[in-house]
């Protein structure tokens, strides 16, 4: 700040100076030509007096001539001719006569100002250096007419230049000295106090600028706090929510939206239009209604994405400055959830409902009959039996189930366990039923193989496999068992020469109650939650279950622990 103080102080400084001396060289020069002109105007008029004491025969009579000049010699020469050169000049050109100089060898005068602007006007005067006599001299010419008219030659006034400016130097040198001491201190004390002046205003302004700038640099700091905080709150929202400007162009979107709708984070999505970003014209009409009105709206939204559905529950809120803010809560797992609910009550309804009708309807027959016909009681009394015992293995499938899916259930830490011995506890379990068809099952596993597991889970699971294989497999057929793995994976497979499962039902069959072919299922005595429990025990060990299977040639079923 100081030195633009100081800066500008030189600078109107240098232009005051500059306008000062231009000014008083532009008076000295204006009285430099007011001094000569006023000289010349003297000798022009001294001319004219002389011109009355010169008759026009000095030009031409010798004896004329030297009368005249005779004047000049004591009293007129004292006086004039020490101020004044005086120079007859014929009108050819040819000096006659000069007061200080010997006519006979200067030059002729024929192209002379003075002489050539005499002739044209009767007088000429200019200031030019003369040659002859080595410096500046101021020249007054008037022409001489003889008694015809006619011109007889010049008469010329001379004298030396005066100088202007070493009089005025001279007259003047202490008032110019003094004026300079003056204006010396006037700068001086100019620069003393415009110095101070900027050092207090430097001060002032350096306390200010400080107070401001720490000012502004909290509130930058507070704004980019703030910023951060909102920024971090959105980004750890699991709700998606996005910002939308006036013509409903992103201004903002987390994370979590940009995920839902499968957008690259990194893709530069500011100033991307909603409907682009989404999607889905629902979303934009729910925006424009929503800016236009200034209320908030919620909807319920499903989209598909590479064929799987995704619901969201949707709240569209107006902002200040005709902005709005989405945010979309992520609902697909309620909504699955809901379904499967909704399908798990429908499905355990059905299942309990027929076994309960048929024990009702078989336990009314049996006191309805004639208690002598024990065959028919004993007949009645085993359908009962039957359905009753599906009622308790679907009781203790759900109870399974429910166990499974409970994270606070207790039960058994995992053990580092022979798969070999795990494998041949479930083949003995099944072994009854796979005899009953004929069924071989083949067991193709390392006797070192060893693996943490829970192992009555992992017998359950595999028990349930194999029963479905024997299930669904011809008489006569074989079940082959592979297991192999390393230190981070075991895998298991059980393969069979079954019916096999049609493609459009591969991705259904882990459901609960899902059967490829319900007649059948419940013919075998199957209650369609057994490979769900397969899959609940797979996701226990962190692991999946997949099946391979044509319609007709048999099924692989993959559990990868």
């Amino acid at each position: 700040m100081q030195s633009i103080l100081k800066k500008s102080f030189f600078i109107v400084a240098a232009a005051v100076l500059v306008i000062s001396i231009y000014f008083i060289a532009g008076v000295l020069v204006f009285a430099n030509n007011q001094y000569n002109a006023i000289n010349i105007r003297n000798l022009e008029e001294a001319a004219w007096a002389l011109k009355n004491f010169t008759p026009a025969e000095v030009f031409e009579d010798n004896q004329v001539a030297m009368d005249w000049i005779s004047r000049f010699n004591d009293p007129l020469r004292g006086t004039t001719a020490s101020y004044h050169r005086i120079t007859l000049i014929s009108r050819n050109g040819q000096v006659v006569f000069d007061t200080d100089t010997d006519s006979a060898v200067m030059e002729n005068h024929l192209d002379r100002f003075e002489f050539q602007a005499a002739i044209r006007n009767g007088i000429g005067s200019v200031r030019r250096h003369s040659a002859t006599m080595g410096h500046d001299q101021l020249y007054a010419a008037i022409s001489i007419n003889d008694s015809d008219g006619r011109l007889a030659g010049v008469l010329r006034l001379s004298r030396l230049a005066p100088g202007f400016f070493s009089h005025l130097l001279r007259s003047t040198f202490f008032f110019l000295i003094g004026g300079l001491l003056i204006i010396l201190s006037a700068c001086a004390g100019l620069y003393y106090f415009s110095r101070r002046l900027s050092i207090s205003v430097e001060l002032r302004l350096d306390a200010e600028l400080k107070k401001k700038t720490a000012e502004l640099k909290l509130k930058a700091e507070e704004a980019e706090a703030e910023s951060r905080h909102r920024e971090v709150i959105l980004n750890s929202i699991f709700d998606g929510v996005i910002t939308l400007d006036s013509n409903l162009n992103i201004i903002h979107a987390n994370p979590k939206i940009c995920s839902l709708f499968n957008i690259n984070k990194e893709k530069y999505i500011q100033g991307m239009s909603l409907l682009e970003f989404t999607r889905s014209t629902e979303l934009e009409e729910a925006a424009e209604i929503a800016l236009n009105t200034g209320q908030s709206c919620e909807l319920n939204l499903k989209r598909y994405v590479s064929g799987v559905e995704q619901n969201f529950h949707v709240f569209v809120s107006p902002l200040e400055a005709k902005s709005i803010v989405i945010a979309l809560e992520d609902i697909s797992r309620l909504v699955k959830l809901e379904r499967v609910r909704k399908d798990f009550a429908a499905n355990v309804s059905h299942e309990l409902r027929t076994p309960i009708q048929i024990i009702q309807g078989f336990a009314e027959n049996i006191l309805d009959c004639d208690q002598d016909n024990k065959e028919q009681i004993r007949y009645f009394a085993e359908i009962i039996r039957k359905n009753a015992l599906g009622m308790e293995n679907l009781t203790n499938d759900l109870l399974s189930l429910v166990s499974l899916e409970d994270e606070n259930s207790m039960r058994p830490p995992m053990e580092d366990s022979s798969v070999a011995s795990l494998i041949g506890e479930a083949v003995d379990t099944v072994l009854v039923s796979a005899q009953k068809k004929n069924i071989a099952i083949d067991i193709s596993c390392h006797k070192n193989l060893r693996f943490p597991l829970y192992k009555q889970l992992f017998v359950q699971a595999l028990v349930n496999l194999l029963d479905n294989s024997i299930k669904y497999s011809n008489d006569g057929s074989t079940i082959n068992i592979y297991a192999y793995g390393d230190e981070e994976n075991f895998i298991v497979e059980v393969r069979d020469k079954g019916i096999g499962i049609p493609a459009e039902h591969i991705d259904r069959i882990f459901e609960r109650f899902y059967r490829v072919d319900s007649s059948r299922s419940r013919k075998e005595g199957g209650t369609g939650l057994g490979l769900s429990i397969v899959r609940h025990i797979a996701l226990l060990h962190k692991g999946t279950i997949t099946a391979e299977s044509h319609a007709g040639e048999g099924s692989v079923f993959r559990l990868k622990l």
